[in-house]
């Protein structure tokens, strides 16, 4: 008589014995607790924004409430004629453009210059590039004030007021630090490449443009967003550097504030748009931003 297949007993999860290297449970647990206070701490004021950006005025008056009793999208409506919103958006992309594109490509040749070249006061410069980092940003509003002025009243051409002098101005802070990151990624790239490319037939440009730059991307993109975050959000230098037709957008939302009344959901609401499409590039190029921050760190 055939033996009757018995059922398997039922497998028991195994469990993954904890190594010494491992970090224990209290520590574990600390790091959940920790983590889910900053993402509430983070999270809320967006709600926040979100929520005030769908009330009517007298909503956000008369105290803060998690839920609109009436939403509405009048605000998003409204903001774009209270305060010329898309002049301000176009110049905050002009300026913070400009000052990207620039940046990036002068960085691209000094680090590759400063990286693949042994000059005169190479150590020098790299260390002036760095110390320029060490000083509040505060301190260079009164020279740059002075310079652009001085070379209006010498030269005639109107610097100050202008978006030139906005470019100029962020060119200076984003360009230093972002020559000493390139510097680091571009050191970490093996000059065999180079020599490779010098045998093919490529001169120091050419090998620059086909060799290095594609094999630095992740460095370039994170120098483009560094260059571009500087730039978008500053308001400090671009409430002083700049008039009506030049304002940008960190200095247009002032304008939501009248001498009777602040327009809380206009200025949530614009808050909102202007953010969106920041937020959405990092997101995007996250990837990118987080290597090449780790390649020119480790370097």
């Amino acid at each position: 008589m055939a033996d009757t297949a018995r059922p398997a007993p039922p497998s028991r999860p195994v469990r993954r014995r904890r190594g010494p290297m491992d970090p224990p449970a209290s520590f574990r647990w600390t790091r959940r607790v920790v983590l889910t206070l900053l993402a509430v701490f983070t999270l809320v004021p967006v709600y926040g924004m979100v929520s005030s950006s769908q009330k009517p005025l007298e909503d956000v008056q008369g105290g803060f409430r998690w839920l609109p009793s009436a939403p509405t999208v009048r605000p998003y409506v409204d903001m774009w004629s209270t305060v010329p919103l898309a002049r301000y958006f176009v110049n905050s992309v002009i300026v913070a453009g400009a000052a990207t594109l620039l940046s990036v490509v002068i960085a691209i040749g000094a680090a590759y210059a400063v990286s693949r070249y042994r000059f005169l006061g190479r150590r020098v410069f790299t260390v002036t590039v760095l110390s320029t980092q060490m000083f509040p940003g505060i301190l260079f509003l009164l020279p740059l004030f002075l310079i652009f002025v001085n070379v209006g009243n010498a030269t005639g051409i109107a610097l100050y007021g202008s978006r030139g002098a906005l470019i100029l101005t962020y060119l200076t802070f984003s360009l230093p630090f972002s020559i000493w990151m390139l510097v680091g990624y571009f050191e970490s790239i093996p000059r065999e490449l180079d020599e490779a490319a010098r045998v093919d037939g490529c001169g120091p440009v050419g090998a620059l443009l086909r060799v290095i730059v594609p094999a630095s991307v992740p460095g370039i993109v994170a120098v483009t967003v560094y260059a571009f975050m500087t730039a978008w959000g500053e308001v400090l230098f671009a409430s002083v550097m700049t008039n009506d037709a030049t304002r940008t957008l960190s200095i247009g939302l002032q304008g939501y504030s009248t001498q009777h009344e602040v327009y809380w959901n206009q200025v949530m609401a614009a808050s909102l748009v202007v953010s969106v499409p920041v937020v959405a590039g990092f997101l995007l190029l996250q990837r990118f931003l987080v290597t090449g921050l780790t390649a020119g760190a480790v370097k």
